[in-house]
């Protein structure tokens, strides 16, 4: 077990030397720079329920700060994960597939309309705060498909991953590494400055032995974090 720890502390640190990055200083990927398109004619289906999705989370009111202009925050966090997602199934394992793309832009598909404070207070409020959003979500995106001309067996896919349900399937997994890599990369440095650090360490050995894959891991190994951000995973990973 030391031995593991010592060797994720070492490929944790080289990638951090080779690209780190200032807290906060987001980039544009490729999905981030295309301009957001409304759904119409001429486009696939995939292209048409991704427009959709866009449209909705074009009017969150909150925004985040990309390439040093504002973007609405769930447009930007949609994206953030599609990315991830296309960049986990690269490789053909599993398939990229309508499914995974289209559950990885609607995962929080108009979020901002359900706050957490329109729920009670404890652990209780928040997890019936989660779960009334997981079935929002599905019922967002799997009318949007329906639209789009999506088969019933499509639509039950996707609405089977959004529920998290059978989490450990490969089309799972894919999206539950995503979103450990999206926090890992866009939110963790916002909560590093709001939350405790012991904390925060254990969010991170929990995310890190609970939820991610061995391909997510790898993943997150990669990532280029700012320093004060890779010593706070070091320390998760027992470092």
């Amino acid at each position: 077990a030391q031995s593991t720890s010592m060797a994720l502390s070492m490929r944790l640190n080289q990638s951090t030397r080779a690209a780190s990055r200032p807290c906060h200083a987001y980039r544009a990927g490729p999905l981030l720079s295309r301009v957001v398109c409304k759904a119409g004619s001429g486009q696939t289906k995939l292209q048409s329920v991704l427009a959709s999705i866009d449209q909705l989370n074009s009017q969150d009111p909150r925004t985040v700060q990309v390439d040093g202009k504002p973007m609405p925050y769930e447009l930007a966090y949609s994206r953030w994960l599609t990315e991830w997602a296309q960049k986990l199934t690269a490789d053909g394992n599993p398939p990229a597939s309508d499914e995974i793309v289209i559950v990885a832009r609607g995962q929080h598909v108009q979020r901002w309309t359900s706050p957490r404070s329109s729920y009670p207070e404890g652990k209780a409020g928040y997890l019936k705060w989660r779960e009334d959003l997981k079935h929002f979500h599905a019922k967002v995106v799997l009318g949007i498909m329906k639209e789009a001309g999506y088969s019933p067996e499509s639509m039950a896919k996707v609405e089977s991953i959004i529920l998290k349900k059978n989490i450990k399937e490969a089309e799972n997994q894919i999206i539950e590494d995503a979103l450990c890599l999206v926090f890992l990369e866009r939110q963790l440095t916002e909560m590093r400055l709001k939350e405790p650090a012991d904390l925060l360490v254990d969010i991170l050995r929990k995310t890190w032995t609970r939820k991610m894959s061995e391909k997510g891991r790898a993943a997150a190994l990669a990532l280029p974090l700012c320093p004060e951000d890779a010593a706070l995973v070091g320390k998760a990973l027992g470092a």
